[in-house]
């Protein structure tokens, strides 16, 4: 019987029944199926809906969407530009650097994609980058920052799998850099023999285009310090984030108004927001019938009697987190599948705040995989071509992604060296 609804679900998911829908509707089903009372559906996400980390999630949300609505992109752009456009293949580390601070700034790869996408296409086109080398780096670096503090990847996988979500910001920073590094890498390779125009340093030039920029320069510095001085938790960090964006962006800078713009940017992040919660408060019911039917541990026992290495469950795990970046969003990815993986990686001996690095890495170079990860398809509408131009165009920075995976896979010291005085 606990088949057959699972078969039912998941053709009413292929239908296009919406995700929360479905998995609530198996939730229910399940637990009937058993012999329980389904309320306990509903008394899980009462559980929810008290932990006390969820108001950080729209908090930085609406803070993003207000970043994206502004002009805040072209001020990052062009501090990045003044700041490391000088170096070999400056332009394209400049891409990478502004998109990744960007990503973690809105939490969403769309959003970097059509908001500095269409801003650094042209100018790499200008620079006699090829076309393929521009939307490749453009496409990648979608999700680039996906790692670093205050994303919100990082913050639900820290609720979902009970770990410390400071811990997170602190061990996403290292293995961020260096995904940026290793791109930075093959930009200076690619660079093209007659670059033009490169930005020239100046402390002059620096110190205007930072002066423009300073305001949301210091948003991660902000966060990082108003929670490691222990002044404030992380939903407080958001809180003041959030009223600082607001403040920068409608009364300092003036880039939008009030009047105009706030409602439909509220809206906007609003439907995100309510999108996640509702899926994320669905699958708690579900989790607590996988807990209660000890699916976790029946699937540890069966794991554990063909897989024997820590090394090879982190190779299975890794090409598995792969297939399913290309399937879900990094989201719902992550409510899904969390608490089903957990237990199972600690008892390979896997610290939880690596496991949530590797985690969050394997989705975001899942968004670049083919055949349908998402950065792929948002690119696509966004440059108008088509989806196959992008696999070619994407293929060299997902290899040099995968390999540098494999090295954040299997060195936690990555991940956990900052946590060593935490």
């Amino acid at each position: 019987m606990t088949l057959l609804i699972t078969i039912i679900i998941l053709l009413f998911i292929m239908i296009g029944v919406p995700l929360f829908a479905a998995i609530g509707l198996a939730s229910i089903l399940l637990f009937l199926n058993g012999g329980i009372d389904p309320t306990i559906v509903l008394i899980e996400m009462n559980r929810l809906a008290s932990a006390p980390t969820l108001l950080a999630i729209p908090l930085f949300t609406l803070a993003g969407y207000i970043l994206a609505k502004s002009k805040a992109p072209e001020r990052l752009f062009k501090f990045a530009n003044t700041l490391l456009g000088w170096l070999p293949g400056g332009i394209a580390i400049v891409s990478l650097v502004t998109c990744a601070l960007f990503t973690c700034l809105t939490g969403a790869s769309g959003i970097t994609i059509i908001a500095i996408g269409g801003l650094i296409y042209p100018i790499l086109k200008k620079q006699n980058y090829s076309e393929k080398f521009s939307l490749g780096l453009i496409t990648s670096s979608g999700s680039l920052g996906l790692l670093f503090p205050p994303s919100l990847p990082l913050i639900l996988y820290g609720m979902v799998a009970s770990v410390s979500v400071e811990k997170l910001f602190l061990a996403g920073i290292i293995p961020g850099i260096l995904l940026i590094f290793v791109l930075s890498l093959y930009s200076i390779y690619k660079e093209p023999p007659q670059e033009k125009n490169k930005e020239r340093f100046t402390f002059y030039k620096l110190f205007k285009s930072g002066k423009d920029a300073v305001w949301e320069i210091i948003i991660p510095i902000i966060v990082i310090t108003s929670i490691y001085s222990g002044k404030a938790s992380v939903v407080e960090s958001a809180a003041i984030t959030a009223f600082y964006v607001m403040i920068v962006e409608f009364l300092i800078k003036k880039d939008i108004t009030i009047r105009k713009d706030l409602i439909p940017i509220m809206g906007d992040s609003v439907q995100l927001i309510g999108g996640i919660l509702i899926i994320l408060c669905s699958s708690m019911g579900f989790t607590a019938y996988l807990i209660d039917e000890q699916i976790p541990q029946n699937a540890l026992v069966w794991i554990q009697s063909i897989i024997t290495s820590k090394y090879t469950f982190l190779i299975v795990l890794n090409i598995f987190l792969l297939i399913t970046g290309t399937l879900l969003d990094i989201f719902s990815a992550i409510i899904i599948i969390v608490p089903f993986i957990v237990p199972i990686a600690m008892s390979y001996g896997i610290n939880p705040i690596h496991l949530g690095i590797i985690f969050l890495t394997n989705l975001e170079i899942g968004y670049l995989t083919p055949p349908i990860g998402m950065n792929l398809f948002i690119s696509s509408f966004r440059f108008k071509k088509s989806i196959t131009y992008l696999y070619k165009s994407s293929i060299p920075f997902l290899i040099i992604l995968l390999i540098t995976l494999i090295i954040i896979t299997y060195i936690p010291g990555l991940s956990l060296f900052l946590l060593k005085n935490f």
